[in-house]
């Protein structure tokens, strides 16, 4: 499929290492794929559901040991652990090529090694990059025919170039105790062995499209960030365009699909879904920040997933979807998760994701291993499925960006919105971003882990040097987007969230484009600009009232002086490359909190 030279080098090399049965090029056709789906339904490691009610859609089960993508063994390989940062695991790339090798060596015999050539991006537009994942999953393969743009064409456009991402990935043995996914930014390399699971072996994903990209939108000048990218289309036919931060169940695919509430549909107000992950950020030759996902399709958890919280997203998986350990309605041949509706399928038609039988009437909502679903149980869809899908999915040039959104699950700290100074102070609101612990999650209920950027797990080189190259940026941006923040988790005192959140968050959307527009005022606050509590429209809300707003967006400034000191105890951890400019707006904060 090529005459590349540093490509087929690179592919005997590792070939020789692993010691494949065979090589398979993976050429984006719809007949090789369907060849590989029947050849994985054969073995076991696909099952192909019912193809009346979900047309070209399959289950598989990973390992129980293989569920969710490991932060603790996955590394960034610089030549310092400096380069690195504190944040991230370090090995040195030497040391960790060496424990690769051995792990590598021969895990490929009796197997197929496939090769795929990936674009991550529009093939051929300025915001493109490539790559090529080797792996002897077919799950793997069939995962990045959804996921990014595969096929011929995306070696034609690499040509004879040695600019591509290399990506090595081998089950091996799924060895918990051996598994590493590991990352050679200086190398444009990501090697990936002992798991099966997404997260860890969709190399375009996290691994290229994140931690390698950031390196790379460093040394290029370019931002590669965990964010959803929507537009708000306006009744007379303009639109806005937004990207925005959260950690995880944070809402983040439930915002970036949102429908709006009735109220607003009546008017016209439309949604669409240009991202729900990812967003590579570029400065367009008007000045503006102009944003592409990188990707081709949602990997979206499954649990909670409902017609309620995301219909746009359920009607997504309705077709061509590999649902990833979910329970098996063996009855219907479909699936069912947690939180989908109120029908589980009855005992002796249920297999749960690890392939055992389920009793739905065991299940206990406190706890988790009576789910019959994994918590971290996936789909895997086509964005072109999205019913609400941006008709900018697939422009070369993206989409300009007026507003910058970061946000967190704060019970009282953060109010529902604010707006920041300026470009620099909406950086460092961007280096304080926080989540507070649930009851869902493991461990005591209310701890604050910080986030930046929602990117913690994903920067790939120095924290604070990440943080530097947002405040570079912003001087190479003439027409900034704004800078915001939102918390739609503020709770009352028995715990109840007061914004009622889903679609109602267009409310909150519309204020920050009205503000991007200079359409509205702001009270200034010793946090930034928050709205008055008139301009956030509550019409068709039955249990928000203006004096509920007036509490939304009231700044508490105890909370904000505890929240300072843990700002500063987390700065300590990023170390020594935290820039001075941070630090001069963690002070001047703290000055505007103790006026």
């Amino acid at each position: 499929m090529t005459n590349n030279k540093h490509v087929l080098n690179w592919i005997d090399e590792m070939a020789a290492m692993t010691k494949p049965d065979r090589i398979v090029w993976i050429d984006g056709t719809n007949e090789q794929a369907e060849a590989l789906r029947a050849e994985a339904c054969s073995t076991g490691e696909l099952i192909k559901l019912n193809q009346e009610v979900l047309p070209n859609c399959y289950l598989h089960r990973t390992a129980v040991n293989d569920v969710a993508r490991v932060e603790g063994r996955t590394y960034i390989c610089t030549p310092t652990k400096e380069e690195a940062g504190n944040i991230n695991n370090w090995m040195a790339p030497d040391e960790m090529y060496a424990k690769l090798k051995k792990l590598y060596t021969g895990s490929m015999k009796g197997r197929t090694m496939y090769v795929i050539p990936y674009s991550m991006g529009v093939v051929g537009s300025d915001f493109a990059k490539y790559g090529i994942e080797l792996t002897d999953s077919i799950y793997v393969v069939l995962n990045m025919l959804i996921m990014t743009r595969v096929g011929k064409n995306v070696l034609d456009a690499l040509g004879d170039s040695a600019d591509y991402i290399k990506g090595l990935h081998a089950r091996a043995d799924i060895d918990e105790e051996n598994r590493y996914i590991t990352h050679f930014p200086q190398d444009n390399t990501i090697m990936s062995v002992n798991s099966g699971y997404g997260g860890n072996v969709l190399l375009g994903k996290k691994c290229f499209a994140l931690r390698i990209a950031s390196y790379l939108g460093r040394k290029e000048g370019w931002m590669a960030e965990h964010m959803l990218i929507l537009g708000v289309k306006y009744p007379n036919g303009e639109k806005k365009y937004i990207t925005a931060a959260f950690p995880s169940a944070c809402g983040k695919t439930n915002l970036a699909m949102l429908i709006p509430p009735e109220v607003y549909k009546k008017q016209g107000y439309e949604v669409e879904c240009v991202g729900d992950d990812i967003a590579w950020l570029r400065v367009g030759e008007d000045g503006r920040l102009w944003a592409v996902n990188p990707e081709n399709g949602f990997f979206g958890v499954a649990p909670g997933t409902n017609n309620k919280s995301n219909p746009n997203a359920l009607a997504t998986t309705m077709r061509d979807t590999i649902f990833t350990n979910v329970v098996h309605d063996t009855k219907n041949n479909t699936v069912w998760w947690e939180g989908l509706n109120d029908n589980p399928p009855m005992p002796g038609n249920a297999i749960d994701w690890k392939g055992n039988p389920w009793d739905c009437t065991k299940y206990d909502k406190k706890d988790k291993s009576t789910c019959g679903a994994h918590p971290n149980s996936r789909f895997t869809a086509l964005a072109e499925n999205c019913p609400c899908i941006s008709p900018e999915f697939n422009s070369l040039k993206g989409v300009p960006v007026s507003a910058i959104v970061f946000g967190g699950r704060r019970a009282k700290t953060a109010p529902l919105v604010y707006q920041s100074f300026d470009w620099q102070h909406g950086s460092f609101v961007g280096s304080i971003m926080a989540s507070e612990t649930t009851a869902a999650a493991a461990g005591a209920v209310g701890v604050v882990r910080r986030d930046p950027m929602a990117m913690r797990p994903f920067v790939g080189y120095n924290m604070g040097d990440y943080w530097q190259h947002w405040l570079n940026m912003g001087k190479k941006i003439p027409n900034p987007p704004k800078i915001f923040h939102v918390n739609w988790f503020r709770t009352d005192d028995e715990g109840h969230f007061i914004w009622p959140g889903f679609g109602d968050n267009l409310r909150v959307l519309l204020w920050i484009l009205a503000r991007c527009d200079d359409k509205v005022d702001a009270v200034k606050t010793a946090i930034g600009y928050v709205p008055m509590a008139e301009d956030i429209n509550i019409e068709g809300l039955d249990d928000v009232t203006l004096d509920t707003v007036k509490d939304l967006l009231s700044v508490d400034t105890e909370s904000w002086l505890a929240d300072v000191e843990n700002i500063k105890e987390f700065y300590a951890q990023v170390g020594d490359h935290v820039p001075a400019t941070m630090y001069d707006e963690l002070a001047a904060l703290e000055a505007r909190l103790t006026k």
